[in-house]
């Protein structure tokens, strides 16, 4: 069992910066494939990043890609999304998610993936 919990979201303005963090319990952290993805009012919850295990592989949507960095730190059991250059329509609840322990982050874009759930941060870019 792994419980998962969001912070740093926030309102920022367009081309600001955030740092989202998600804590994990447990001893078995190092071994799950982590990620994050994001949900807008009215809309599905969309893949926004994933990284392996030991952080070897990282995978990205093409929204955000050159935007967004997600990072772990296994021996703090966290992984982080560092956003850069926000626009308005990353306006989200953004939610952390462990998964299987896999080689390559490009195959965990699929939220039915992931067993574990965070319940989100709210992150707000206003124009």
């Amino acid at each position: 069992q792994v419980q998962l919990v969001e912070s740093g979201g926030g309102l920022v303005q367009a081309g600001g910066s955030l740092r989202l963090s998600c804590a994990a319990s447990g001893r078995t952290f190092s071994r799950y494939t982590m990620g994050w993805f994001r949900q807008a009012p009215g809309k599905e919850r969309d893949f926004v990043a994933a990284i392996t295990w030991n952080g070897a592989n990282k995978y990205y949507a093409d929204s955000v890609k050159g935007r967004f960095t997600i990072s772990r730190d296994n021996a703090k059991n966290t992984v982080y999304l560092q956003m850069s250059s926000l626009k308005p329509e990353d306006t989200a609840v953004y939610y952390c998610a462990a998964g299987p322990l896999i080689s390559v982050a490009y195959t965990m874009t699929e939220p039915k993936r992931y067993d574990y759930w965070g319940q989100g941060t709210q992150v707000t870019v206003s124009s």
